[in-house]
């Protein structure tokens, strides 16, 4: 079992630390927080291992009643990898910690992708990470359109993408974030930065990016033209979408106009949390005239990461190959699952 060690317990970390802790090739040998809040009582709850991020507040997690099994420093020597969940600019003040101890580290989207050897997206270049010691996981929006644009380029081609990124302004905690009423163009210089980092993925793919900023938390909404080599129709483009594991195509029947009911149906699915791991492209959107296709995504910016750093493990440390390792995180986390109208129900007990 590959001892996996989680340095930030937050948004990411929590979700990351319960991803890894169902695979039957990995265990979660720790978890750091910075502080004794209410995260920390969530992962002594999940019998998880608590280490604190500092050493000047052991000693406050062990007067909020926590029994802390070191630090950080003993969490990174302890472990066999670690993911590293901190506050975007933190996991590079982090990697010397890294360095020193000999541990293999996987990084959140918010640091620089020259801190690494590579940037990672499982269905994408999952094989740029095999034996590499520092990984950074694309943030939620690119791993997004990665995932979208790696099976059309395969399928058809893809000339550019342009994309329109309507993001949420904060995750449901995050209660300092913004706006409250209010609609930003973010950033206002065009492209934004989005586009750069799909580039860390695909070197040579053409893309443009315009970013907005709404008073929302529930997920982030992306409007795509993209132009395709060949001429597809829609219908093909929606079976090629459909056959993807990580790409849930809505249905029309299921009567969902927003974002705020896929969350619903997350959870009337029995997902934990509400997550949506997988992107999800409103079948009634795409649309080809000549070679251009149009769609609409959303992207639930707090989970659909989770699969990647579980498959950036296995790539970093060969415990499996592409296709066995997002085969097996896909069955663990239940993504991918079949169509539940097309399953035999037993009525739960009243």
């Amino acid at each position: 079992m590959l001892k996996v060690g989680i340095n930030g317990y937050g948004t990411i970390g929590k979700r990351v630390a319960d991803a890894v802790a169902a695979q039957p090739d990995m265990e979660v040998c720790g978890v750091s927080k910075a502080s004794p809040d209410f995260g920390a009582d969530g992962a002594v709850r999940r019998g998880y291992a608590l280490y604190s991020a500092r050493e000047d507040r052991v000693s406050a997690f062990r007067e909020a009643g926590y029994d802390v099994a070191g630090t950080s420093e003993d969490l990174i020597a302890e472990s066999d990898i670690v993911v590293d969940a901190t506050p975007g600019g933190i996991g590079a003040e982090n990697r010397p910690r890294y360095e020193a101890a000999g541990t293999p580290a996987i990084f959140q989207g918010k640091e620089a992708d020259d801190m690494v050897d590579t940037s990672f997206n499982a269905r994408a270049n999952f094989e740029a990470a095999e034996g590499a010691e520092y990984v950074r996981v694309v943030s939620c929006n690119t791993t997004g359109l990665s995932r979208l644009v790696a099976p059309l380029e395969e399928a058809y081609g893809v000339e550019k993408v342009r994309a329109t990124l309507v993001r949420r302004g904060g995750d449901p905690d995050q209660t300092g974030r913004g706006p409250i009423n209010d609609i930003l163009p973010d950033p206002i210089a065009v492209p934004s930065h989005h586009g750069p980092d799909v580039n860390t993925i695909f070197p040579d793919l053409s893309i443009d990016t315009m970013g907005l900023k709404v008073p929302a938390t529930l997920m982030h909404m992306h409007s795509l033209n993209i132009e395709l080599e060949s001429a597809p129709t829609a219908a093909e483009v929606r079976d090629l979408l459909a056959n993807e594991s990580r790409i849930f195509v809505v249905d029309d029947d299921l009567a969902i106009d927003g974002t705020g009911k896929l969350r619903e149906l997350a959870r009337d699915r029995d997902r934990p949390r509400g997550d949506l791991w997988e992107n999800c492209v409103w079948g009634e959107s795409i649309n080809v005239q000549d070679s251009e296709l149009y769609l609409f995504q959303a992207i639930h910016q707090e989970s659909d990461v989770i699969p990647e750093n579980v498959d950036a493990i296995r790539a970093m440390t060969g415990l499996a190959d592409k296709d066995e390792s997002m085969a097996m995180t896909d069955e663990t986390l239940g993504i991918g699952l079949p169509d539940p109208r097309q399953v035999t129900m037993t009525s739960p007990a009243p």
